[in-house]
C-alpha cells in the first residue's frame, strides 16, 4: 500500500511539474522538494502523519544561512495543498545577535487548517521572532504538536552555525497560473 502511494505521488509530481511549473528553476525546486520530502521521511518516518493530514505545507529544500553578528537566510520552496503543488514560495530571514557561521538546511512548514494555509497564501506571511523549528530527527515528530495551527521542521544539510539571536522570517507566495 505504501509503495502504491509513493508511485502515485511520483506520477502526480511528474504531471504537476510538467503542467504547472512556470520555468526550469521552478521545476528544479520542485524536484529538489520531492527529494527533501523523501530525506525528511527517512530521517523521521513519523512526519508522514503531518504530510497526510495537514491542509497544506511548504517544502524549502535548501535554505542558505550565514551570519557574523547580523545574519540572513533565503531559499525557494514549493507550496502544497492537500498534497498537490499549487505554487512557489520564497523565504527571507534577518537576525541580529551573537551569531557566526554558515549553514544549509531543509525546512518544511505544515498548516493544520485551511485557514492557516489561506493566511500563508495571502502572500506576505511572517513568523514572529520567537518562532522556531523542531529539528527533524528519528522519533522527534511523535511528540511534536501544532502551535497556532502551524508547525515547522528543519533538517540541517551542511555547515555549522552558532547563534543566540532575534529575528524574523518573511515568506512570499506565488500561485501557479
Amino acid at each position: 500500500m505504501k509503495t502504491l502511494k509513493t508511485i502515485m505521488a511520483v506520477c502526480l509530481l511528474l504531471i504537476t511539474v510538467g503542467v504547472t511549473a512556470q520555468n526550469s528553476k521552478d521545476k528544479e525546486v520542485m524536484a529538489d522538494a520531492q527529494k527533501a520530502k523523501t530525506a525528511l521521511l527517512e530521517k523521521d518516518p513519523g512526519l508522514e502523519k503531518f504530510f497526510d493530514t495537514a491542509s497544506g505545507y511548504v517544502i524549502f529544500p535548501s535554505i542558505g544561512k550565514g551570519a557574523l553578528i547580523i545574519g540572513g537566510a533565503m531559499g525557494n520552496g514549493v507550496v502544497y495543498e492537500n498534497g498537490v503543488a499549487i505554487g512557489m514560495s520564497n523565504i527571507k530571514k534577518l537576525s541580529v545577535g551573537i551569531q557566526a557561521g554558515g549553514q544549509a538546511l531543509t525546512e518544511v512548514i505544515f498548516f493544520e487548517t485551511d485557514e492557516a494555509l489561506n493566511e500563508f497564501k495571502q502572500g506576505n506571511y511572517e513568523f514572529a521572532a520567537q518562532a522556531s523549528a523542531v529539528i527533524a530527527d528519528k522519533g522527534v515528530s511523535e511528540d511534536a504538536n501544532y502551535d497556532d495551527n502551524v508547525i515547522v521542521f528543519a533538517m540541517p544539510k551542511a555547515g555549522l552555525m552558532a547563534e543566540t539571536s532575534v529575528g524574523g522570517q518573511k515568506f512570499e507566495y506565488h500561485p501557479f497560473k
